[in-house]
């Protein structure tokens, strides 16, 4: 069974169905059951068109439902009938859902959720992660999402700074590792980008250009992380890099900075360093200082204090952290990597022991325990 073909086939199903008149929250259930059903038919029996094959079985199960509920009748007497069986139009409808997703009878928030769960493929658990928020929480702005569009005639799609949002946040759990989606956000922004004239559309592809563009370089033959600093640059696609800094500075040439141009900035900044002593620390803190304007995000004032304690010493990137809230997502494993610049190895150590516990996923929790070993090491020696 080809898990990753479900996947790629999910969102342009759901559209068919939303676009044949099935409300939002139905379409999602009757496409989970088309997939279903296809893990179970599709090993003795695959189809020739797979998308076809969803298509239908997914109309099927939501005329099933349709006619089982009293309160659907009038949106099924109002459809054509069930589709012939047969071949889906080539048309991809992923980022036409993006903005469907994004409809104004829901908050940006609940919009971004919603879409990153029906359309994006992540988990409730991954959405939860990304806004700092309880997976309870975060699984009842779900469903309260659910029951607002339940029903909703999907005639007033969403606006682009949402989209954007979905799409950022989709291109950050992809270029995590945890679930491969970079390539298709970058895509789907390319997409965006020719059709909406925005500098903050600009200012986001060339952030997901700049970081991808460094990729190859993350992780070892082994799988382990290399941090930034110890990255082969060689390996960076310098292609990506030109590209991804000739968009951005067309946009920061319209004079209407938002907060993926100045992302982009620092990630620019980054890639035009030779060397890791050779970037420029100090720009790289006026932009983050931008960014905080912008957005007053206690992410970004983490990662400012990391780039304040590069600029000004690691003394200075420790008082920059201790105006933040330690329970902040890799508080302690910024924290162990100032201490260990300081000069002081034991509570870095400890620091770099405690972050692994609190890891997000496996490749992260591994290289903070061989940083914590590494310490220790040198204690001992």
């Amino acid at each position: 069974m080809n898990e990753s073909l479900l996947r790629s086939l999910t969102p342009s199903v759901l559209a068919v169905l939303v676009r044949r008149g099935a409300d939002f929250a139905a379409a999602e259930d009757a496409v989970q059951e088309a997939l279903v059903e296809a893990v179970r038919v599709w090993p003795a029996d695959p189809p020739r068109d797979a998308k076809g094959w969803l298509v239908t079985v997914a109309w099927r199960k939501f005329l099933d439902a349709a006619r089982s509920d009293a309160a659907r009748r009038r949106r099924e007497d109002a459809v054509d009938g069930e589709p012939a069986p047969g071949p889906a139009p080539a048309v991809d409808d992923t980022l036409q859902l993006y903005f469907l997703c994004a409809h104004p009878s829901l908050t940006p928030a609940s919009a971004v959720a919603l879409t990153l769960r029906a359309v994006g493929g992540l988990t409730t658990r991954q959405i939860a992660q990304a806004y700092l928020v309880p997976e309870a929480t975060m699984a009842q702005r779900i469903s309260r999402a659910k029951r607002t569009v339940s029903g909703v005639r999907f005639d007033q799609p969403g606006d682009v700074a949402t989209v954007l949002r979905v799409l950022y946040l989709v291109f950050n759990e992809g270029y995590s590792g945890d679930v491969d989606l970079a390539a298709e956000a970058i895509r789907l922004t390319r997409q965006l980008a020719a059709h909406v004239d925005h500098p903050e559309v600009a200012g986001l592809l060339a952030l997901m250009l700049l970081h991808h563009a460094r990729r190859a370089a993350r992780t070892a033959p082994d799988g382990s992380l290399v941090p930034l600093a110890e990255q082969d640059r060689s390996r960076w696609d310098t292609a990506s890099i030109a590209e991804g800094v000739a968009i951005l500075q067309a946009a920061l040439a319209r004079d209407r900075l938002g907060e993926f141009q100045a992302q982009a900035a620092i990630a620019a900044l980054h890639a035009d360093a030779p060397t890791a002593e050779e970037t420029d620390w100090v720009q790289i803190v006026e932009w983050y200082d931008e960014l905080v304007r912008l957005t007053d995000s206690p992410l970004v004032r983490l990662n400012r204090a990391v780039a304040v304690g590069e600029a000004d010493g690691p003394r200075a990137g420790l008082a920059a952290l201790a105006e933040l809230d330690p329970a902040l997502p890799r508080h302690t494993a910024v924290a162990a990597h100032l201490h260990e610049r300081d000069g002081d190895l034991a509570t870095a150590a400890r620091l770099y022991a405690e972050a692994a516990r609190a890891a997000p996923n496996l490749a992260e929790r591994d290289h903070l325990t061989r940083q914590a070993a590494r310490l220790n090491s040198r204690l001992r020696a």
